[in-house]
């Protein structure tokens, strides 16, 4: 009986923790969704050369290179457009971009 509580109990918690990390996924109706064109405009509009945009858990997902050519990868919400997730990526001669404060 201890042992069927306890196995219980584990998938229990497993469920829960499977739910809560689902929920940090972009939740935007697909119907609420702007182009995939709208984004890449407004990125090309800011300087940006854009290699891929791909729908990853619900968000969209960008691939390609700043204005000094800094590798980046960065995820919108797809209803608004609006940076979720950012990263870049250095070379050891990079110029800082004017957009990340330097020192």
């Amino acid at each position: 009986m201890k042992k069927l509580l306890l196995v219980t109990t584990l998938v229990a918690s497993c469920l829960m923790t499977g739910t809560a990390l689902a929920s940090k996924d972009c939740q935007d109706p697909v119907a609420n969704w702007q182009p995939k064109e709208n984004l890449s405009q407004m990125l090309e509009t800011a300087g940006w050369t854009v290699n891929r945009i791909k729908v990853d858990d619900g968000c969209y997902e960008i691939k390609g290179y700043d204005q000094q050519n800094n590798k980046i990868e960065a995820e919108y919400y797809p209803a608004t457009l609006r940076l979720r997730k950012f990263e870049i990526e250095f070379d050891k001669d990079a110029l800082i971009p004017d957009y990340l404060p330097s020192k």
